[in-house]
């Protein structure tokens, strides 16, 4: 089953240009060597200036697992270390699937 990831993460007002640049560095380092990432995109708030949203999309719970382990990633995300206000929150969720819903039926 597919598994998302909403993660919201508030950025240092000083920082929102570096962070974006880097950001999307990583993100092309993320799908390009993370194999069961289908997305991995960043997400500006419209309410709040220094707010993003990460949207991330895995084939499974292993395919997150490994997320973040790679070691180009480790590089990628360096520049990153500083930028964030405080912690993220990271919700995780569950992929509705066509096999999912056909097992949940409800018969009438």
């Amino acid at each position: 089953m597919a598994l998302g990831i909403v993660a919201t993460l508030q950025i240092k007002p000083d920082q929102i240009s570096h962070f974006e640049t880097h950001f999307l560095k990583l993100a092309e380092v993320v799908l390009k060597e993370e194999p069961g990432c289908r997305l991995y995109a960043l997400h500006r708030s419209r309410a709040a200036e220094n707010t993003y949203v990460v949207l991330e999309q895995y084939d499974d719970e292993a395919a997150f697992a490994l997320h973040g382990k790679y070691e180009a990633f480790k590089t990628a995300n360096v520049p990153l270390k500083d930028c964030l206000a405080g912690p993220p929150t990271v919700e995780l969720l569950d992929g509705v699937e066509a096999s999912s819903i056909s097992s949940n039926k409800e018969t009438v």
